[in-house]
């Protein structure tokens, strides 16, 4: 009896003690992958096996927490003090730029592009100048004339809210004496009446100001997903485009034989800084008094046309191919919309700076301000 209960006592304490370090294994382990958590590999601690390890009647002593903290440093490759070789963290997450250049617009231009080069058969290089043509002439022209429009109907109403802006003073001065009203009450009721009579007077021409930067909001967009349609085709982001990047290698002319390398001429980087810039110029020769924020508007594009060059000389033929005959083509709509034949086409009302003789006018004023 005395031998049996020695016995019992033994495999008692023997299934203790392997129970023990059991929860000591698991509670390692369960530290190390909380401490390694991530992208990167969870280093598994290295136990030995306690099930056919020999048995030892020395109690277990528990892993105090320092101890669990200096397993995490020595095993955990990403820990800051880690005595293991550390990796550079990085994210699989795309950035702005990628996410735009993956979207569905962006994938849309691709398909219109890749759709026109293989409708006229012509080599990609014609192809881009003929997009760029076609999509001006047929989107950006009409809302330029609109834009023309809606300026020639707001210049028109100014003198009809001069003389309505002088009667609604003399009304307001009239009723502050008769209800005693401070200066600052007079001027607050002028300006809201004011607001409100105006606001009527575009509602009822069709011609809110706002209407004229819908150009801007068309134009952009247009722009931006060509540019990107034609980056993904030329570098071969996915796998539909990596066969037509092959194409567009050997789709070039002249100096740029393959669209899908940055000019090293320059050439067109240069062209596409000059174009910029003389669409400023036109512009800025054409108004006859500009504000102060104009001209700080005027010198900030200029500034965007400068920044131009070296960036078209980093991205693909294809794009800066793009950039300088969009320039182009929008050079010779902006001279378009100052042909008098042209605006009477177009129903344009007429404006305080339309000349009958509107090319020679700007050259005259071109020479007198840059060559004289």
């Amino acid at each position: 009896m005395h031998f049996k209960k020695v016995w019992i006592t033994a495999s008692t304490l023997s299934y203790r003690c392997r129970m023990m370090r059991q929860n000591m294994a698991r509670l390692v382990a369960a530290t190390c992958r909380h401490a390694c958590q991530g992208n990167r590999q969870i280093l598994q601690p290295r136990v030995l096996s306690i099930a056919h390890a020999a048995f030892s009647s020395e109690p277990s002593v528990p892993l105090k927490p320092a101890s669990v903290a200096l397993l995490s440093r020595l095993r955990c490759p990403t820990h800051p003090g880690s005595l293991a070789p550390r990796r550079a963290l990085s994210s699989n997450r795309p950035g702005w730029y990628e996410s735009m250049a993956d979207s569905t617009p962006v994938h849309l231009t691709e398909q219109l592009l890749v759709t026109m080069q293989q409708t006229t058969g012509l080599p990609w290089w014609a192809s881009i100048i003929g997009t760029t043509l076609a999509l001006r002439t047929v989107i950006t022209l009409p809302l330029g004339a609109y834009q023309m429009v809606i300026i020639g109907k707001v210049e028109a109403l100014q003198a009809e809210i001069a003389e309505l802006a002088k009667r609604l003073r003399y009304e307001v001065s009239v009723r502050g004496k008769q209800l005693d009203w401070s200066e600052k009450v007079c001027r607050y009721q002028f300006k809201k009446n004011l607001r409100r009579i105006v606001s009527e007077l575009y509602v009822r021409d069709n011609c809110h100001p706002f209407k004229a930067s819908l150009l801007v909001w068309v134009q952009l967009p247009m722009w931006v997903c060509l540019s990107l349609a034609l980056r993904n085709l030329s570098l071969g982001t996915a796998d539909s485009t990596q066969a037509l990047q092959g194409e567009l290698a050997v789709g070039g002319a002249l100096w740029f034989p393959d669209l899908t390398l940055p000019d090293s001429t320059w050439v067109m980087p240069v062209c596409l800084g000059l174009a910029n810039l003389l669409s400023v110029e036109i512009f800025a020769l054409r108004r006859l008094e500009a504000s102060k924020f104009q001209k700080y508007v005027t010198n900030f594009i200029r500034g965007i046309s400068l920044v131009m060059i070296p960036l078209a000389a980093t991205v693909p033929s294809s794009m800066a191919l793009y950039w300088l005959s969009s320039s182009c083509v929008g050079l010779f709509h902006n001279l378009l919309l100052r042909s008098p034949r042209f605006r009477r086409l177009c129903r344009i009302p007429p404006t305080r700076s339309d000349s009958d003789t509107p090319y020679r006018d700007i050259a005259t004023a071109f020479v007198a301000k840059y060559l004289k």
